[in-house]
C-alpha cells in the first residue's frame, strides 16, 4: 500500500515492481491485493500497462482498516467484543483480559488515526506528521496500571 501511495493517484504499478520494492514473493503479494480489491482500497487495470493503483485517495485510507483486512482483529486474543465478554463472564482472569482490550484500544486509536498519507509524510520529514497527528487529537489511553487481586493467578 505505501508503494501505491507514493505513486501519483492515476498512476498503476506492476505487480513485480510493488513486490520488488516490498521484497516480497508475487503470489503472496497478488493474494493480498486480491483482498484489497475487494474491500475497494485498490483497483487492478488489465493489459500491457496494467497494474495497481489506490482507488482512494491516501488520506481517505487508514493503517487500522488495512491491517484488520489482513491480519484481522487488532487484539491480542479475539476481537474486542470477544474480550468485553471475556471480561464479563471469566472473574478469574478479567484483569488479563481489562489488559488485553486496553493494548487493542490504544493500538486501534493510533492506526485508526494514522492515514496511508501521513507515513508518506512522516518518511518525507521524520516527525512532522507524528507531531500534528498528537497535537491535533487528543488520546484517551487507558491506563493499564496492574491493581492489586486477591492473590490468586
Amino acid at each position: 500500500m505505501m508503494t501505491l501511495a507514493r505513486q501519483h493517484q492515476d498512476e498503476v504499478v506492476k505487480i513485480r515492481d510493488i513486490a520488488s520494492e516490498g521484497d516480497l514473493p508475487e503470489k503472496f503479494l497478488e493474494l493480498i491485493l486480491v483482498e484489497l480489491r475487494n474491500a475497494r482500497m485498490v483497483e487492478s487495470v488489465r493489459g500491457a500497462k496494467g497494474g495497481y493503483k489506490l482507488r482512494r485517495a491516501s488520506s481517505e485510507i487508514r493503517i487500522g482498516e488495512i491491517i484488520r483486512l489482513i491480519d484481522g482483529p487488532l487484539a491480542p486474543l479475539g476481537d474486542a467484543d470477544q474480550l468485553r465478554s471475556l471480561i464479563l463472564r471469566d472473574a478469574d482472569h478479567r484483569a488479563l483480559y481489562q489488559v488485553f482490550l486496553d493494548v487493542r484500544d490504544a493500538a486501534a486509536n493510533i492506526l485508526d488515526n494514522t492515514t496511508l498519507a501521513d507515513l508518506l509524510e512522516d518518511t518525507d520529514s521524520p516527525g512532522s506528521a507524528s507531531a500534528k497527528r498528537q497535537r491535533g487529537k487528543k488520546r484517551s489511553i487507558p491506563s493499564i496500571a496492574p491493581k492489586r487481586s486477591s492473590g490468586r493467578g
